[in-house]
């Protein structure tokens, strides 16, 4: 009964988008900057993977807020086009996704607080992964910073 138990939890994970394995939910790709409760060695060849949900969302908040402070890129069209380039995605059909969800228009200048990102975070969760953001995770990453 134990086991079986065990193995539908694990069953239940391996059927979960490749970022939620990995508590990356951003699917930030393995490169030289170290984030905060990043999991070292990864096991994923390609991905960074993070200890909780929650480090992996404040990944994503460190790098929209270096893309913010110093590339100047304050609007979601921007942020997006830098995080989601058009060579490797649908980068129209991401920014009108989070546009849509989080209620601010691609264009509008974003001033980076807590409500705005938080919503701009969890609809990239969802593009992302396929699946609405657990928002208590969004909100413990924003904790984080």
């Amino acid at each position: 009964m134990v086991i079986n138990r065990l193995r539908e939890k694990r069953m239940r994970k391996q059927e979960l988008p490749r970022g939620l394995r990995n508590n990356n939910p951003g699917n930030i790709r393995h490169n030289s900057d170290v984030f905060q409760g990043e999991v070292n060695p990864s096991r994923d060849k390609e991905f960074k993977q993070f200890k909780t949900a929650a480090h992996g969302y404040r990944a994503v908040f460190k790098i929209l807020s270096n893309y913010y402070r110093k590339y100047s890129l304050t609007t979601i069209r921007k942020m997006i086009g830098r995080w989601a380039p058009e060579n490797e995605n649908n980068t129209a059909a991401y920014v009108s996704l989070v546009s849509s969800y989080s209620g601010i228009g691609p264009d509008d200048q974003i001033s980076f607080d807590r409500e705005q990102m938080i919503r701009i975070v969890a609809g990239m969760s969802k593009v992302e992964n396929g699946r609405d953001a657990v928002m208590s995770d969004v909100i413990a990453g924003w904790g984080l910073l």
